[in-house]
């Protein structure tokens, strides 16, 4: 069953409910977020990157992943 963007956003929500969270891609495969949430304050942009990559519970693993392809951009409210 192909993603949806909500299906990303609500995987991400569920681990950063405090979180603006904004999911764009209609394929299926390929998407693009941004995700700006307090907990990423002090950390470098791959640990936070990385938080948000476990939130996607094995989406993203290997070639059959559901998810194949995610432009992520995180960062600490400014």
């Amino acid at each position: 069953m192909a993603l949806q963007a909500q299906d990303i956003e609500n995987l991400i929500r569920a681990a950063f409910p405090n979180a603006q969270v904004r999911v764009e891609g209609d394929d299926g495969r390929h998407f693009a977020a941004e995700v700006i949430d307090e907990s990423f304050r002090g950390l470098n942009r791959v640990q936070q990157q990385r938080a948000v990559y476990a939130a996607l519970k094995g989406k993203m693993d290997g070639p059959a992943g559901e998810l194949h392809a995610l432009a992520l951009t995180t960062k600490a409210p400014g």
